[in-house]
């Protein structure tokens, strides 16, 4: 059974992993930096098919890297909006939204990489090399929104969050740093809870916890 004293000593070698220089963070140039892009269909398809959807080189970081093979997921939620202008306020026709998840599985040595959209899972791939994940998350999609007919300019306006870890998961790992799996249901107070909220915020600081968004906007169109 963890002790107070194992968890404190797990959780300051796990942040002295990442703060000490496990976790480097290189310079990217400008082709390999992390983007969002927006391409739209042909104008005689413009009624009848999204955007295309590209996220270019979200895995280059040594960061985001270090903590996949650490074992923290990342999460990439996409939300593409339709927009018409107006003359004085723009007016949100309609939207939609989808996550591409990417995990690294230890046991097979590989990385996952699955997209979900209206709760069913697409499985985009298992890769041995991170370069070829990063591909995978970056092909193109066509987004699930198509443009209506309309007299008035519309847009497209697509939002990219990216997160390493949610709340959710550092809450798991803090109950695995305590050993205790079901706290809800033991209904014991665990002695290393105050170390467990202590190493949570130091592992939002130093993981990676917050969040990275990324946008795009397409050029103005017509519909007939």
């Amino acid at each position: 059974m963890r002790t107070t004293f194992g968890v404190l000593r797990f959780g300051v070698a796990l942040a002295a992993c990442f703060a000490t220089g496990a976790v480097s963070v290189r310079t990217l140039g400008a082709q390999d930096r992390p983007a969002l892009t927006l391409e739209l269909p042909a104008d005689s398809l413009l009624g009848r098919r999204g955007p295309l959807i590209r996220a270019t080189n979200m895995l280059a970081g040594e960061r985001i890297r270090q903590l996949l093979l650490a074992g923290f997921p990342a999460r990439f939620h996409f939300r593409i909006e339709l927009w018409t202008e107006g003359r004085l306020v723009d007016r949100l026709v309609t939207a939609g939204e989808y996550d591409i998840l990417a995990q690294y599985l230890p046991a097979e040595k590989l990385y996952q990489v699955t997209q979900v959209q209206n709760d069913h899972a697409l499985p985009l791939g298992k890769f041995a090399a991170v370069q070829d994940a990063e591909r995978a998350i970056g092909r193109a999609h066509t987004a699930p929104v198509v443009a209506r007919p309309s007299d008035r300019t519309q847009y497209y306006q697509a939002t990219l969050l990216v997160e390493v870890l949610s709340e959710k998961d550092l809450d798991e790992v803090a109950r695995w740093l305590q050993g205790d799996v079901a706290p809800g249901l033991t209904g014991r107070a665990n002695p290393a809870s105050i170390v467990s909220r202590g190493l949570r915020t130091v592992a939002s600081r130093l993981l990676g916890g917050e969040k990275l968004e990324y946008d795009a906007t397409s050029p103005r169109f017509h519909t007939p």
